[in-house]
């Protein structure tokens, strides 16, 4: 084994460079060489009525559970069969109305030849994906892609490197060609990664996260000071709305507002809420998604938003903190 303290910095980086650069040319290469067989297994999964079954063995099979998981969340229901166990009793998982993507870059593996003829038998069709066309699953599939590669990254040419990428970018194509052709949108991503960020912000709307009913700090435009003051301090959102009686909001008396009305006036027990209120307050509808509201809120330097319905009626209001506290910002 050569001495490691003999590979310097230098050696390092150019060894990276040399694998990317061998990974990235043989990127090109599948690019150079697809074809309508590509077409023709982006039509045959669109017209899939059951699911996307990915198999695979040994670094394939890694390679087939990525893609699997890739399908599965850009709107083309799939799972992941291991080869060796579908030998075993896993085959059962699959039916003639799926579609089986069989990895394996040899294309020589026992494990695919013991179970692509049977699901063949069962109606399944298959999309073979390997490194030699003249394979027993290229014969086995009903359409065959081919991911050979002239060189693996690895400098003995033996670990799988350039293959793996390529296979694993081709499985990428596929799913996102589905993704395209279905007019899969970022909602439904959202819907299929609800506990991420994305999902939050996309499926997080302003009547989710909104302070309603009796948390809402609501005065009349005649209520005296000291009264507006209680409703602030009891309400805790560092404002109050001043509505009239059919609850439509005629203004917002803020924190900010009190701290200037008392060093303008100082006394300020004799003034009442409609007297000082600022009018026309920023309002949102509850179904606006909650990260529309943060968007305007940091744009105008708000901290609260008022939520009125299509009535222009109260039904709520924001703080930002409540929007930091659902993750939305």
């Amino acid at each position: 084994m050569a001495n490691e303290t003999a590979f310097t910095s230098d050696d390092a980086l150019a060894s990276a460079h040399r694998t990317l650069q061998t990974e990235l040319a043989e990127l090109q290469h599948l690019d150079a060489r697809l074809d309508e067989r590509f077409s023709q297994a982006v039509a045959m999964l669109l017209a899939c009525t059951g699911r996307v079954a990915v198999t695979g063995i040994g670094k394939s099979g890694h390679i087939a559970r990525k893609i699997s998981a890739t399908f599965a969340s850009t709107g083309s229901p799939s799972y992941f069969v291991h080869a060796a166990e579908a030998a075993h009793g896993d085959l059962g998982m699959i039916t003639g109305d799926d579609i089986i993507i069989a990895i394996s870059y040899s294309g020589s593996s026992p494990e695919m030849a013991t179970i692509l003829p049977i699901a063949r038998r069962l109606g399944s069709k298959i999309i073979g994906i390997c490194g030699n066309r003249y394979s027993e699953l290229a014969s086995l599939s009903d359409i065959f892609l081919d991911v050979g590669v002239t060189r693996e990254a690895c400098p003995l040419n033996l670990a799988p490197t350039s293959s793996t990428t390529v296979t694993l970018a081709l499985g990428d194509a596929l799913a996102i060609a589905c993704l395209e052709a279905r007019g899969f949108g970022k909602s439904d991503f959202a819907r299929s990664h609800p506990g991420g960020a994305l999902g939050r912000r996309l499926l997080t709307h302003v009547r989710d996260v909104m302070r309603q009913g009796d948390e809402l700090p609501i005065v009349g435009p005649d209520t005296p000071m000291q009264k507006v003051l209680e409703e602030m301090t009891g309400k805790r959102m560092g404002m109050t709305v001043i509505a009239d009686q059919t609850r439509k909001p005629l203004g917002i008396f803020t924190d900010g507002d009190l701290r200037r009305l008392i060093m303008q006036r100082g006394d300020i027990r004799p003034i009442t809420a409609g007297q000082v209120m600022t009018p026309h307050p920023r309002t949102i509808s509850p179904e606006a998604l909650a990260a529309e509201a943060a968007a305007v809120m940091e744009q105008q330097k708000l901290s609260t938003m008022l939520v009125v319905n299509q009535e222009q009626t109260l039904v709520g209001a924001l703080h930002m903190h409540d929007l930091m506290d659902a993750k939305v910002i």
